[in-house]
């Protein structure tokens, strides 16, 4: 047989939410996590802005990877490992969660295999080994296949879709601590730094899937309605969103996040299109063209939390069970909460279940070609 100057790696190009990237079988990758990641680097064409040289698409919501297995944990069905790549850093962040790619997981596994359809609708328990956080997806798969056609439509992504519907089970503290990581529902801090004078601002540190910081957009001197490619042009803002971000992840207790990529920062505004609340959230120093699965169950949770930075912000509807509409900068995300009073936690109330909507396809099936300088493959 020919030798062949790279080596071919199995794998399925996939939408996921308002995501996209391949998704690998975690068999077919190195063992090793620093072979892995430069094998990552490769496949994806990073550090390069355009990613010419790779499958990425210059953006970091088209710079991620999934990678699957079969579950050896009880009552788990498969294991998903989420990595975060950027277009122009050589860094492969495997820390948090993606609620988008989440959305992928699924589908991948029964176009590979990996599990069978269990007649018109299939539900797998997931494992996010990032964060150790388990959810159960349930897929359309009438006529023995994952089906992609649908009526379910969500923001950011075109068209409408089969609904893949995500039920978390236990999302709090995905990364932090807890819930509130702070141990306050609201923070008041005097952010210093270069370029600009010190200022004071309230927020609320929360991670129920995504470790967030929510902060209203007015205390920044904007609206909160500015375009996507406004926020990103605003240097004077994005320079005092990040000295916020690296000053408050230490009271959050995650240390020096310089080079990672959370926490998520979150400007809030009153909602303009019958939601309940309006967001720009920057990934971190990216604004979002819309807003991340597991980022909107946070704002939701933070919205429904007495005395958060949301209160006197936020329209709420009544009841236990809240259908929170969070509305980003090219629609809206909806995440159904079910609360119950609790008086003796901050914020008074339980979130006891978080469940959304997303769409996934998939969009290739092939090889990705990586130089076997980076990897010979599997002996």
């Amino acid at each position: 047989m020919k030798k062949s100057a790279q080596t071919a790696i199995p794998c399925l190009l996939m939408r996921g939410g308002t995501s996209k990237g391949p998704f690998f079988n975690e068999a077919d990758l190195p063992p090793d996590i620093a072979t892995r990641d430069r094998v990552l680097l490769a496949a994806m064409g990073s550090p390069d802005k355009r990613q010419i040289d790779g499958l990425g698409g210059a953006h970091p919501l088209t710079s991620k990877v999934g990678i699957v297995r079969k579950s050896s944990v009880p009552g788990v069905d498969l294991d998903f490992l989420f990595a975060q790549l950027q277009p122009d850093k050589d860094t492969v962040d495997t820390t948090p969660n993606c609620g988008n790619m989440l959305a992928a997981v699924v589908p991948f596994a029964l176009e590979t295999g990996m599990v069978n359809p269990q007649g018109d609708q299939s539900t797998f328990r997931v494992l996010t080994l990032n964060t150790d956080m388990q959810c159960d997806i349930s897929v359309d798969t009438s006529d023995g296949m994952v089906q992609y056609e649908g009526t379910a439509r969500i923001d950011g992504a075109p068209g409408t879709s089969a609904p893949v519907v995500i039920n978390f089970l236990d999302t709090a503290g995905s990364v932090c601590a807890g819930l509130l990581p702070t141990g306050q529902v609201r923070d008041t801090l005097t952010v210093t730094g270069s370029g600009f004078e010190p200022f004071s601002l309230d927020v609320t540190c929360i991670d129920n899937g995504m470790p967030l910081v929510i902060f209203k957009a007015s205390d920044m001197g904007r609206t909160g309605y500015e375009s996507v490619a406004e926020m990103n042009a605003d240097t004077a803002l994005k320079a005092k969103i990040e000295a916020l971000r690296l000053q408050v992840s230490l009271l959050m207790g995650l240390g020096d996040v310089s080079q990672k990529n959370y926490p998520k920062m979150t400007l809030i505004a009153p909602p303009q299109n019958g939601g309940a609340i309006t967001t720009r959230s920057f990934i971190p120093h990216v604004c979002h063209d819309a807003i991340g699965v597991l980022a909107a169950v946070t704002v939701g949770t933070a919205c429904v939390l007495e005395g958060s930075v949301c209160e006197g912000v936020a329209v709420m509807p009544t009841g236990l069970t809240k259908n929170v509409s969070v509305e980003h900068p090219t629609g809206e995300f909806s995440v159904a909460l079910q609360t119950e009073p609790a008086s003796h936690l901050p914020g008074g109330q339980l979130v006891k279940q978080a469940a959304l909507l997303r769409t996934a396809r998939l969009l290739m099936r092939g090889e990705a070609m990586v130089p076997s300088s980076t990897w010979q493959g599997k002996a």
